[in-house]
């Protein structure tokens, strides 16, 4: 990608399962990591993957991570790439909420602030009360303010932990 790059996103991502030939969650999130640097995105950091309990009904534990990326995708492409990416993993977005996942993409923040569509909502709706997120994205972008409440990532983690 060139210097074209008008975006900047922190994507959060997710596993608690294992995936056929790819291995178990920690295992699956460097392999999507690699899976989305490969596509129109360039990845500019990557946090360490974290251990985290699970949200809603799903028992097993997570692995989670957050990366920032620049790209020309608007957000609606954005997200359909993800969409993509997940179900290349495995991903069915059917049934129960929170249940058990191979992989979990999601759009936290953006560099054009605030985006709400009926598919889309940017900043992510629950990220300032998730440690799994809140964690990992303020170890790749410290200073960067959530559009909606003026705080710093590092702010926010402070504050949810």
């Amino acid at each position: 990608m060139s210097e074209a790059s008008g975006h900047r996103y922190i994507l959060a991502l997710g596993s608690n399962m294992r995936l056929s030939g790819v291995g178990g969650p920690r295992a699956v999130l460097r392999a999507a990591i690699e899976v989305l640097a490969d596509q129109e995105l360039d990845v500019l950091a990557v946090s360490p993957i974290i251990a985290s309990a699970p949200v809603g009904p799903s028992q097993r534990r997570y692995a989670n991570a957050a990366i920032l990326v620049a790209s020309h995708l608007s957000p609606p492409d954005m997200l359909s790439l993800l969409q993509a990416v997940e179900r290349d993993f495995g991903r069915q977005r059917r049934g129960q909420r929170w249940r058990a996942r191979t992989l979990d993409l999601d759009i936290v923040l953006w560099t054009g602030g605030i985006w709400v569509s009926p598919d889309l909502a940017i900043p992510h709706p629950a990220f300032r009360e998730r440690p799994f997120v809140l964690i990992p994205a303020a170890q790749i972008a410290p200073g960067w303010r959530d559009p909606l409440t003026g705080l710093t990532l590092r702010q926010l983690e402070a504050r949810a932990v």
